[in-house]
């Protein structure tokens, strides 16, 4: 039986979920290096829950009718759309009008990986002031799953807060995801700020349970909540600048004596590493990656007077590139079809409640599978493991400590 729960509980439950797996896995291992992360490097992170390869049936509607429906989805006037495109779900949307000009399984619920750190931005940056500094110390960093991706990040020196962001675009560092958490009032802060921070943004289909995407079973977003995540953040100047920072130098440690060293961001479309071309006009993006998840990637660029957000998640094809040769591709596709293609939706719904409106209907539902309490894919499951892990039992750690995964950002 579904029993309705009215938008206050269903936040609290959330809050608590997030809290407890939080502080369960609170207590694992710090991991920080004192050099940064090396490209190609594995990684071993939490299995998450491999992904299904079909989408649900029942996804939301949130944006237009059409983005609720599975498959492709175009409207006339497009242009075909490219041959062989394998990620599981995808958006292409114009940014300036909100316009989402093609779309395939738009609201399919999937592990997010590193993506889900453009949500920690959008949250985080407007609150950490530009100008600060943290020396850190070793409860900065503990929490961290596994093998995490860092930029080497060393217990007991201080870092200007600039420094940490770069960190976290270039490098996807979770070592300073979790130091700007510290700064942010802690990760089960973080982690419950990132939710309302989504639901304020109409992304909906998302539940957060990490603040830097590590695998992490119950945790999800989506492509059309990613290309919500890109859109809100190029609206800061200080998120648009580091996301489109192509390389920079990073304070050094014992390990480099006091030298700063370089690194080079792990979104290779913007590097230009590794046999990736730089696309001509990108903004900037995140790029993600774990085993669950797949690939993830979500990028921004300018051609002809519009600008374009795109979102790719978890190509099928095992690829080296894949992830970015599907994404060139759809950029490609969106500038032919931007100001000639009917769109098929739109990244600007209706507030909740008020039914059909711009774009399209708004789903009762905000996630495939959800009840009628709104928790959708995190479920009653999810809360109760949260709840036994906040009594001690600590079930879930044990869970989320199980080798499997694989988090490689560097190599995404």
């Amino acid at each position: 039986m579904r029993l309705p729960i009215s938008p206050q509980v269903r936040r609290a439950l959330v809050a608590l979920t997030a809290t407890a797996v939080t502080a369960g896995a609170a207590v694992g291992p710090a991991v920080a290096s004192g050099h940064p992360a090396k490209p190609g490097t594995a990684t071993p992170g939490a299995p998450g829950g491999e992904a299904k390869k079909q989408p649900p049936a029942n996804m939301s509607q949130l944006g237009g009718a059409q983005l609720g429906a599975a498959g492709d989805q175009v409207g006339p006037g497009a242009p075909a759309l490219p041959p062989e495109l394998s990620a599981l779900s995808w958006v292409v949307a114009d940014a300036d009008t909100g316009q989402v000009l093609g779309a395939r399984n738009a609201h399919w619920p999937l592990p997010p990986a590193s993506t889900l750190k453009m949500l920690f931005a959008d949250t985080v940056l407007p609150g950490v002031p530009h100008d600060a500094s943290r020396k850190v110390g070793d409860e900065d960093l503990k929490g961290m799953g596994d093998g995490s991706s860092a930029v080497g990040i060393v217990p007991g020196q201080t870092y200007q807060v600039p420094d940490l962001w770069r960190g976290v675009f270039l490098r996807s560092g979770n070592d300073a995801v979790h130091v700007l958490a510290a700064m942010n009032g802690g990760v089960p802060k973080t982690v419950a700020d990132m939710q309302k921070k989504a639901e304020a943004l109409g992304a909906r289909d998302t539940h957060v349970l990490s603040p830097d995407g590590y695998d992490t079973p119950g945790q999800v977003s989506s492509a059309y909540d990613l290309a919500l995540f890109l859109r809100s953040g190029l609206k800061n100047k200080d998120f648009k600048a580091y996301c489109g920072t192509a390389s920079a130098d990073f304070p050094g440690g014992p390990n480099t004596k006091g030298k700063p060293f370089g690194i080079s961001n792990t979104n290779r479309m913007l590097s230009g590493i590794d046999g990736v071309a730089r696309y001509p006009g990108l903004i900037g993006g995140k790029n993600g990656y774990t085993t669950n998840a797949g690939n993830t990637l979500a990028e921004a660029a300018q051609r002809d007077g519009h600008t374009l957000v795109v979102t790719v998640m978890n190509p099928q094809e095992n690829k080296h590139d894949k992830v970015y040769t599907e994404m060139r591709q759809l950029l490609d596709w969106g500038f032919a079809a931007a100001g000639k293609a009917k769109p098929v939706g739109t990244l600007d719904p209706p507030p909740a409640g008020t039914g059909a409106g711009k774009g399209g209907t708004v789903a009762a539902g905000s996630a495939a599978g959800s009840d009628d309490s709104g928790l959708g894919v995190l479920g009653w499951t999810g809360i109760g493991a949260a709840v036994i892990v906040a009594g001690g039992a600590g079930v879930l750690v044990l869970t989320r400590r199980k080798r499997g995964g694989s988090q490689t950002d560097a190599v995404g």
